[in-house]
């Protein structure tokens, strides 16, 4: 048969074989796929503000548990989230919980515990011989958690750290801050006015946005000052807020003290999964705040500018390939309504492999926080004190020995001497 105008002709019969193969080969890849770790980190869910204003007509009593409590709006949203994980990761996860699978570690604030405990409830529903009572739909799974004193991985910011408190001067003294704060010097100072607060700038302005939001969502009247264009300006000054703690000048570097910390640990998380080190575990879950989550986009530079909403949640999915290499992909879940949308790391495509991954994070990993926060680490303290110590001993040495020596100059026979005033007849 002749030649098509230069093309090259092809058989019903070949190209269904063709399309056939094609087929075939794209199910093999899909099935040598292998999902082989995730960790998310969300924030709670919708709470109580955690404080009010002077003059608010709601005050702590206005809410049945008090400040800063997640409400039963925010305990359906987090179950809501646990079911949709669990409809992600069904044939990932074990159906029913299995203690070696999951960890799950939150900030020691009863917010953050309570959202975790909720999720749960939605990621695994009891069944079976699970169920241990048949009129709750609930099982008891361990949350994890540190005191706040001890908190160093998940609330940001975390502190002390001099260099970051230096960092934050520096950028308080930068043109976008100082323009930012003329352009909003009347308009702050009408929130102070209005609110009874005698400090009222752009990094405490925040408050003022979230009580009304708050109070807004549940009902409660917001007053004649708080316009629909206050309320949206409250919102476009808050978002700086965030931008101000962990961006505008010097992100890398504060990303280092502060979101890299945390990027830090699911990085070693992942590499342990990579290298068969995990003991079977395949799902971390972190329980946070707004401000973990901005610190955390703003160091892996995938921050939206805007603060993330109550039970947004941030994903790491690791994933082994056919070739035996493995990639990692990020999606960002803040939309109850829609899929997690997928996030790439600047400089990699979206399944990025895990060293390049790895390499292009390196520049916000401290390799020593302490020292880079310009902390005295544990070995400097034990210094001080045998410094301490050892001058303490020749100070004390020194005074023995010119007590040693006064007592000598006394116990010595005196020569003769005139002493005014003792023998001689004075009146």
């Amino acid at each position: 048969m002749a030649a098509r105008s230069g093309r090259r002709w092809i058989s019903p019969l070949g190209l269904l074989v063709l399309i056939c193969g094609q087929i075939l080969a794209a199910v093999h890849v899909a099935q040598a796929r292998q999902l082989r770790f995730v960790t998310v980190v969300y924030r709670h869910g919708d709470r109580s503000p955690v404080r009010a204003y002077p003059k608010d007509e709601h005050q702590e009593s206005a809410w049945p548990q008090g400040f800063g409590q997640l409400t039963q709006v925010g305990m359906k949203q987090h179950w809501d989230l646990g079911q949709a994980l669990r409809a992600r990761y069904k044939g990932f996860l074990n159906e029913s919980y299995d203690r070696r699978e999951i960890y799950v570690r939150s900030t020691d604030v009863d917010r953050t515990l309570m959202s975790a405990e909720a999720n749960l409830a939605g990621l695994y529903p009891p069944e079976g011989s699970q169920v241990f009572n048949p009129n709750i739909s609930w099982q008891p799974i361990p949350v994890h958690t540190l005191p706040d004193s001890e908190e160093r991985l998940l609330k940001f910011p975390i502190l002390p750290c001099p260099k970051y408190l230096k960092l934050q001067e520096e950028t308080r003294r930068s043109p976008e801050y100082v323009n930012k704060t003329r352009d909003n010097m009347e308009f702050l100072q009408m929130v102070a006015n209005n609110t009874g607060l005698k400090d009222c700038s752009l990094e405490s302005v925040w408050t003022i946005s979230d009580i009304l939001f708050c109070e807004s969502k549940h009902n409660l009247s917001l007053p004649s000052w708080a316009t629909k264009e206050v309320l949206e300006r409250l919102v476009e000054l808050k978002d700086f807020s965030f931008r101000f703690l962990f961006g505008i000048i010097e992100q890398e570097q504060k990303a280092r003290l502060q979101g890299g910390v945390l990027v830090s640990q699911i990085l070693k998380n992942m590499t342990a999964a990579a290298h068969n080190a995990s003991d079977g575990l395949k799902f971390i879950a972190y329980s946070t705040h707004d401000t973990t989550l901005g610190a955390l986009q703003m160091a892996l530079d995938v921050y939206n500018g805007k603060q993330a909403p109550y039970a947004s949640c941030h994903i790491f999915e690791l994933y082994e390939e056919s070739s035996g290499n493995f990639t990692v992909e990020m999606y960002f879940r803040n939309d109850s309504t829609r899929p997690p949308y997928p996030l790439t790391l600047p400089g990699c495509v979206h399944s990025c492999p895990l060293e390049t991954f790895q390499g292009l994070l390196d520049p916000i990993i401290a390799k020593d926080w302490e020292k880079e926060c310009q902390l005295s680490g544990p070995i400097n303290d034990k210094e001080v004190i045998v410094g301490l110590a050892v001058s303490g001993c020749i100070l004390f040495f020194l005074i023995l020995l010119l007590l040693t020596v006064l007592f000598r100059q006394k116990s010595q026979p005196v020569g003769y001497r005139h002493v005014p005033g003792i023998g001689d007849d004075q009146s």
